[in-house]
This record gives C-alpha cells, sequence and structure tokens, in this order.
C-alpha cells in the first residue's frame, strides 16, 4: 500500500456539525482535497492508493487532552508505545500526557526526557503537560507556549502525591501561568475527614463503595469553586478537568462561545458510563479518581454534554496491574485504561441518549483543537494534517483479553457489546491501524500550539 496518496471514497463525512458522503484525498502527511459528493468526473491520480469506505463513518482523529502513559518509572502498568498504541486502535490519534509519573515531569530537563521517549516510540501525536508543585514556579514560566500543551495542578493527591496545597503558590500560578492551567480539583481537607469517618466504621475493609462518599460532592465542589475564584481573580485561562458532580456544572457559563471562555470543563467516559451501584458489580476496576458517584450525578453530566457546560469529552486513561487492584481499599491505586475502547463507549451513548455523533465528534475532536491551541488538527480541513478514523457504525466492539491492547490487559468495560467499531486510523497521512493490524514503521511528532492561546 503506497505510503504517500489515499483517496478514501464514499464515506459519510463527520465534521464542523454536518454529516455529508463524499471523498477525500491525502497526499503527503495532510489533507489535500475534499470532495462533498464525490471526485470530480474525470478525477484521475494513479498515486492513490483507492479506498472504499462505503457505510462507514471518517472522522477527525480524536484529541484526548488527559492521558497517563505512566512512562517513565511506572512502566509496569503501561509505557508510551503500548499505550499509543492502545489509542490508535481506538481512534486517538493525539494525546496530552499527564506528568505523575516516576520522576514527575516537573522539570524541563523531564519534559525533554519524555519527548524524546515519545519521539522514538509512540505511534500518535504527542505533548505533556508540565507538572506543578509548590516551588517550581521558574520551570512552569520557562514552558514553551508553542510545545508544551498546559501546567496541570492537582488542587487534591491522586496518584503520585503531587498536590499543591500551599496558597501562595496556588495564588501564583494562577496569577502569572499564561498557558491553560488544567486542574484535578478535589479538597484534601475533606478527603482526608470523609476517609478517617469510614475507616472508624469499616475499619480497614472498606467497601469500594464508599469511595463515591470519600471523594465526595462537598471535596469536588469546594475545590472547582476554589479554582474557578482564583480563575476569575486573575483571568486564568482554566480548564477543569474529569468533572464528577451535577453540582460542578451549576459553577460553570454556558452562554458564550468555547472561544470566548476563559473557563472550560471536561467529562471523562467512565462518569458518563458507571454509577455508584456499578461498584457491586466492578469494584475497584472503576476506582477513579475523582470518584464515580450517583445516577442523578452521570445523567447530569450527560445533559451537560447536550446544552453547552461540557466542552471536551477525554479518558483520563490510567492502568495498573490486575495485582494492584486486588488491593484492599486504602492500598488500591485509582485509575482504569480507556483509551482503545471511548470512542465507541461514547458513540453508544450517544446513540442511547439521541445526541448527535457531530456533538461527540465536536467534543472529543474540534474542542480539545480549540481549547488548547493545537495547530493544524482536529478538524477536516483541507491542509490539515491527515489525522483521521473511519468507524464501522453497524459494527461491534467487544472488549476481551484477547483483543485488549493495553500493557495491563484489562478494561473495566469487559464484555460490554459497544455499537461501532474502529477500522482504520491514519496519524499524519499514514495508516497506522487497519482492521486489527497496527503499522509501527512511522511515529507521530510533537504537537504544536498557538502561543497566543
Amino acid at each position: 500500500m503506497s505510503e504517500n496518496a489515499f483517496l478514501l471514497k464514499n464515506a459519510i463525512i463527520i465534521n464542523e456539525g454536518s454529516s455529508e458522503k463524499g471523498d477525500l484525498l491525502i497526499r503527503d502527511k495532510k489533507i489535500a482535497d475534499i470532495f462533498p459528493g464525490g471526485v470530480p468526473e474525470g478525477f484521475q491520480d494513479a498515486q492513490c492508493e483507492v479506498m472504499d469506505l462505503e457505510g462507514m463513518m471518517l472522522l477527525p482523529g480524536l484529541i484526548d487532552d488527559q492521558v497517563h502513559f505512566r512512562e517513565p518509572g511506572l512502566t509496569d502498568k503501561g509505557d508510551i508505545h503500548s499505550e499509543a498504541r492502545a489509542a490508535v486502535a481506538g481512534g486517538i490519534t493525539s494525546y496530552m500526557e499527564m506528568p505523575n509519573t516516576n520522576p514527575p515531569t516537573t522539570s524541563m530537563r523531564h519534559l525533554e526526557e519524555k519527548h524524546a521517549i515519545a519521539a522514538k516510540h509512540s505511534l500518535a501525536n504527542f505533548s505533556f503537560y508540565m507538572g506543578a508543585t509548590n516551588d517550581n514556579l521558574d520551570e512552569l514560566l520557562a514552558s514553551d507556549p508553542s510545545t508544551v500543551c498546559g501546567i496541570k495542578v492537582f488542587m487534591g493527591s491522586s496518584t503520585g502525591n503531587m498536590l499543591v496545597d500551599n496558597p501562595a503558590s496556588l495564588q501564583a500560578i494562577f496569577g502569572r501561568i499564561k498557558l491553560p492551567v488544567a486542574v484535578h480539583c478535589e479538597d484534601e481537607a475533606t478527603v482526608k475527614d470523609n476517609l478517617k469517618a469510614a475507616q472508624k466504621v469499616y475499619g480497614d475493609d472498606i467497601p469500594m463503595f464508599m469511595h463515591a462518599l470519600i471523594r465526595s460532592h462537598e471535596a469536588c465542589v469546594r475545590s472547582s469553586r476554589l479554582a474557578i475564584d482564583m480563575a476569575e481573580k486573575h483571568g486564568t485561562r482554566l480548564h477543569l478537568l474529569h468533572l464528577s458532580t451535577q453540582d460542578e456544572l451549576r459553577l460553570l457559563n454556558n452562554e458564550q462561545s468555547l472561544s470566548e471562555k476563559r473557563i472550560t470543563a471536561e467529562a471523562c467516559v467512565h462518569h458518563l458510563w458507571f454509577n455508584i451501584d456499578d461498584y457491586a458489580d466492578k469494584g475497584s476496576h472503576i476506582k477513579w479518581n475523582p470518584s464515580i458517584k450517583y445516577e442523578s450525578d452521570r445523567k447530569a453530566l450527560i445533559d451537560g454534554i447536550r446544552n453547552g457546560f461540557i466542552d471536551v469529552l477525554a479518558t483520563d486513561h490510567a492502568p495498573h496491574t490486575l495485582e494492584e487492584k486486588k488491593a484492599a481499599y486504602t492500598q488500591c491505586p485509582s485509575g482504569a485504561p480507556m483509551v482503545q475502547h471511548a470512542l465507541p463507549a461514547m458513540l453508544t451513548l450517544a446513540e442511547k441518549y439521541d445526541i448527535p455523533t457531530a456533538k461527540i465528534v465536536e467534543l472529543m475532536c474540534h474542542n480539545p483543537a480549540i481549547c488548547f491551541g493545537v495547530k493544524n488538527r482536529g478538524f477536516i480541513r483541507k491542509g490539515y494534517a491527515a489525522d483521521l478514523v473511519v468507524v464501522d457504525p453497524q459494527g461491534k466492539t467487544i472488549p476481551a483479553s484477547e483483543n485488549i491492547l493495553y500493557k495491563c490487559g484489562w478494561s473495566p468495560l469487559e464484555g460490554k457489546a459497544l455499537k461501532t467499531r474502529v477500522r482504520y486510523t491514519f496519524v499524519n497521512g499514514h495508516p497506522v491501524y487497519m482492521d486489527g493490524k497496527i503499522s509501527e514503521t512511522q511515529k507521530g511528532v510533537a504537537l504544536e500550539f498557538d502561543s497566543n492561546r
């Protein structure tokens, strides 16, 4: 198959709110042309490999703004190569990776080391957050806005123990950082008090459903309100990660266009899929921070997608080994893998709740590019990078041990019959995933950002 040019014919192109049958030409790693209704009569290009996508949906490649690929230092759980392989199999062509590795990405040196690993091993395009601490403001200020997706602030401790809890440090970060500041919001004091109360009742045998009460509504809302207050005070470009409660939605504004918003919000697949009742069956496999909470929260988040309070959908992909997940509550790490199955999961929910596929594309492709100022990606536009995913709307995806690509080897969605199937994924015009087969011959590239975002 030619690596240089492809003519994708008869696809249902879903992009920028429209759904229209047409053809698309890939040449020199870019979208060379788009032909609504098909190529003109007499069009010929002998160099093209023609692919007939009759009945298939053609979407922009997904941009996941929150993943944990665990390299360096935690590679028993996952690594940049293994998790990027899983990502492209799920239609994710670009990702933004979090800093809570070992060592944490809290200096330019460690950031450069991650870039070198990804350039050598990642099949998807990549960027990395700089992680904030109580005392690394100078490193944060040195971050290059053209290559660094944003600054990550843990306002509640999670895997990696990078809590920023010094009020002066938080004020300085919010006051001086010009990059997007992405925050994990849970009030640490509230979580600790709730944990102590649970231990008094259950000792070391805390049932997993208590995670929803320990990492509670109050903990999330208190921290999110603080972040919003500081952002409004300083004019910070704030991105609220993985909202989990209906109450946090009430803190947001849906009256501005995305390009006008200084405060944006993300929801993750697991908070839209599961609720507190699912701990009985899934146990630690759905232990995430922030916690999966009540059915009312899940439904409110889905409504938030419809009504403009939620701007981005992401995975918070965070693999741990099955052995780690067997530990008792206080020793069991939070997080689970999701990149390979996020798109089919969201399209399944979209059908159930009558959400247009174009809305899912908006929140998983277009809006991450807008929120972070990603250059030339996230849309099907002439001249843009040919990051594309082909989806079979009549297919099914059933996560199972024999087809899971995560290094940890499991999924919280195992056994679920998800509607649709990812057939092909192109990264920079290269067919990296083709009907279950992965090509390793070309790697992804570092994302570039608009410095004035």
